[in-house]
């Protein structure tokens, strides 16, 4: 922005420009089939001036959020595309999908595709891991499905989003263990209690359920499937390895990072500081992408020019989802610059409502208000946090509270949410569908999640 400035609106003005804008934009693209991208930037835009941002800081703020969204995820996007691309090429991905269905059943297919979507996920964020899976969730669904993604791409991003909302080493559960003086190994060690099993149901269980009722093809995101592929496609195990190279980079990352907090490693020695830099996500991308160039082309036979080509190709596809994609967090940014967020949390804080709860409540209606997770996470902690500091409550119950108010900043994820956007586009849903499929999924995968916190919460007070 080019100059502070303090919210004169209260919660309930600010609420309904939120309400109004949302509606706006299910409207101008459901009914009137305005492009996403437009429709995002011209609401963001009048939603600041409805919310009395100062005009002068207004085009600061949108670009600002658009810029701020895309920092990460248009380059993990784009080398996540070309990765897919020269996998799906070489025939990796088939043969990738051909072994998993032989090894574990076409009915067994869509859970061991959510089982190593839960393990790649410990240590990488969210759109990466998904980015990153698509090629073989999209090679296994042209294989058994009939040709619907929903069936294997719901289970797939429900596992990284239950891995990125509950699990330390992720900023939201970290920064909120922080804020209430919790202890992070408890954290780690609830939460990976009940993260399996609210990925069954809400992704593994929900994506059969309503992949039986919406037929979606696959789209061609990483390219229409090759009917030529490759006599010698690569084998099974480089494409796995070439799947684990990023994620064991970013584990390095998060793993060193984590170690550095508990002060345990010195990062600001220089080997520390040039492995964090080799495990950032779009980093850790990018090799995977030169020594995939390598591996899958150079070494193929493939020349450059036809490899440049197979590249580029991968490219275009995607230039959609990038803009869509940052319009929603430019969207998000909007909203959150209203002061909505603080607004309602300050509302919220009156009730006197349990803790417990009220962490849950407070991060569901600023997650629905402005959209981003991991505001929700951290502006419910830090709302919440001086009654948890001064509970008494012990370890255990303070664990459940984080979770709980983790569990809350899932709930709904909707057109105010960047990662609506980037879960719907890349696996070619409309708005529609993405409400219909996505935000249910979000919102099964908070209620079960309290559910679960809450009665550990229960057992935890009897000791």
């Amino acid at each position: 922005m080019e100059e502070d400035w303090t919210p004169v609106l209260g919660a309930a003005p600010l609420l309904a420009i939120a309400a109004g804008a949302i509606a706006l934009i299910l409207v101008l693209i459901i009914r009137f089939k305005v492009h996403a991208f437009l429709t995002l930037v011209i609401v963001s835009l009048l939603t600041a001036v409805a919310a009395q941002i100062p005009l002068e800081n207004i085009a600061s703020v949108a670009t600002t959020g658009f810029g701020s969204t895309l920092a990460n995820v248009a380059l993990l996007i784009g080398f996540g595309a070309m990765l897919g691309r020269l996998v799906e090429h070489s025939g990796g991905a088939q043969a990738l999908a051909d072994k998993l269905v032989s090894v574990f059943g076409e009915k067994r297919a869509p859970f061991a595709l959510g089982i190593a979507s839960l393990i790649l996920g410990f240590p990488m964020f969210f759109d990466a891991g998904l980015i990153m899976m698509l090629p073989i969730v999209f090679a296994v669904a042209r294989r058994v499905s009939g040709n619907n993604v929903l069936l294997f791409g719901l289970p797939a991003a429900a596992a990284f989003s239950v891995m990125h909302v509950f699990l330390p080493p992720h900023p939201g559960p970290v920064s909120a263990t922080e804020f209430y003086g919790g202890n992070l190994g408890i954290v780690l060690l609830l939460g990976l209690i009940i993260v399996f099993p609210v990925w069954y149901l809400s992704g593994y269980a929900w994506g059969k359920f309503v992949s039986n009722r919406i037929k979606l093809p696959v789209p061609a995101l990483f390219g229409e499937k090759d009917d030529d592929l490759p006599s010698n496609p690569p084998k099974v195990s480089t494409v796995i390895l070439l799947l684990l190279l990023p994620m064991l980079l970013i584990f390095l990352n998060t793993g060193l990072t984590s170690l550095g907090s508990a002060g345990v490693v010195d990062t600001s020695a220089l080997w520390a500081r040039i492995a964090i830099l080799l495990g950032n996500s779009p980093v850790a991308l990018l090799i995977a992408v030169v020594v995939a160039t390598i591996v899958l082309g150079f070494r193929r036979g493939e020349k450059g020019s036809a490899i440049e080509k197979i590249v580029d190709s991968a490219l275009g596809p995607i230039s959609s989802v990038v803009l869509i994609t940052g319009a929603g967090g430019m969207f998000g940014a909007v909203l959150r610059e209203s002061g909505i967020g603080d607004a309602l949390a300050d509302t919220l804080d009156s009730f006197g409502m349990p803790v417990i709860i009220a962490a849950y409540v407070i991060a569901v209606v600023i997650r629905l208000a402005q959209g981003s997770a991991t505001v929700a996470l951290v502006t419910a902690a830090g709302l919440v946090a001086p009654a948890v500091l001064e509970g008494g409550f012990n370890e255990f119950q303070i664990a459940a509270i984080t979770l709980a108010t983790a569990a809350g900043s899932v709930f709904a994820g909707h057109v105010n949410d960047s990662g609506f956007w980037l879960v719907g586009r890349l696996m070619g849903m409309d708005v529609k569908t993405t409400l219909k499929t996505w935000t249910v999924q979000q919102t099964i995968e908070s209620l079960v999640a309290f559910a679960f916190v809450l009665a550990i919460y229960g057992v935890a007070s009897i000791f």
